[in-house]
């Protein structure tokens, strides 16, 4: 069966075309907003959802053509249904329900993160079941516990920040504008390591939970009052980036003690960040597990990782509905999926 994903929850349009026969990704494209919303700091959701609808159908043409398969071919559609931004989730929506009424397909709703914690099985190095996945993007920071496709247990997450966001708000802070996230990465790389110390929050703390809104005020702290001084800026940078990663870092290991495995998937745009994998390479080499990825193409929001939802969904659901009614969650817990 031919399936093409739709993300749309924020501000990446993304389309796929993915074989479930060959399991395996026929063709991708991502059309992303950064461009538009630069100029305003951060994602204009009303605009963000103009944008998609603009975007959706050349996409799907354009990987239709990548893959050499028409839109009769395809067997499903399935779609990012939440969370994320209502009208923007209600773009893809409408549109894979538009479409697979059309080809008399069922659309299949996909759970944003669920793609995410699955996107490396689109690898070269697949992940086998079960293990522990560390989903980090700007809305999201949590730690799960996989033992099927399907199957989710929340082992802890943010209380206020996700990662991603402490990023961008810090590189506001710095004045490296929108997105913020790579930013800060790089300039950290031109710091100085221990120049300045910021606290790690919950580090030591029993649970697997998270909170970085203390670690952006810190940096607020470091910068009030300084005058603009392009190494002082790098050593925060550095500062901050180093804080970041050992937290992240310390509670995947916890978690990995706590449930007794030895694969580690990290997933979400946060998950690209090299001083992240480098660190975590070093610590599995040290306490003795695999870390698994998604391709560097796919860390960000993507079809593919919603196709590929989707086929797994295929083969562990009895019933899948046809197009018709449908509704977008934008709060939506993974734990919910089944």
């Amino acid at each position: 069966m031919l399936i093409l994903g739709v993300e749309s929850s924020c501000d990446e349009t993304g389309l796929a075309v993915y074989d479930t026969a060959a399991g395996k990704l026929l063709a991708h494209a991502i059309h992303s907003q950064v461009a538009m919303h630069e100029a305003y700091g951060g994602v204009v959701p009303e605009l963000a959802s103009r944008d998609h609808i603009r975007r959706l159908v050349p996409l799907a043409r354009a990987v239709l053509g990548q893959a050499g398969r028409q839109v009769g071919e395809l067997g499903a559609i399935a779609y990012t249904q939440g969370p994320g931004l209502a009208g923007a989730l209600l773009a893809g929506a409408a549109f894979a329900h538009g479409l697979a009424f059309a080809l008399g397909v069922p659309a299949i709703g996909v759970h944003h993160m669920e793609g995410h914690l699955l996107s490396p099985m689109l690898a070269a190095r697949p992940p086998q079941f079960p293990f522990v996945a560390l989903l980090v993007s700007g809305g999201h920071t949590q730690l799960m516990q996989v033992t099927a496709a399907g199957s989710y247990e929340l082992l802890g997450e943010t209380l206020d920040d996700a990662a991603g966001e402490a990023f961008d708000k810090t590189a506001k802070l710095l004045g490296l504008g929108y997105p913020g996230g790579p930013a800060v990465s790089r300039l950290a790389e031109s710091g100085v390591p221990g120049r300045l110390q910021l606290p790690r929050p919950m580090i030591r703390s029993d649970d697997l939970d998270f909170s970085f809104s203390g670690l952006k005020t810190a940096v607020l702290t470091l910068l009030r009052g300084k005058e603009p001084d392009p190494q002082f800026h790098a050593d925060v940078a550095r500062a901050f980036v180093d804080a970041a990663v050992e937290v992240l870092v310390a509670k995947c290991v916890k978690a990995l003690g706590k449930t007794g495995m030895k694969r580690l998937v990290v997933a979400g745009g946060v998950g690209a960040n090299k001083q992240l994998r480098a660190a975590l390479g070093e610590s599995a080499t040290t306490h003795g597990f695999e870390v698994f990825y998604p391709e560097p193409e796919l860390c960000t929001d993507n079809g593919a990782m919603i196709a590929c939802a989707a086929a797994l969904a295929l083969r562990r659901r009895s019933e899948i509905a046809q197009a018709g009614e449908f509704s977008v969650h934008p709060r939506w817990n993974l734990e919910e999926v089944t």
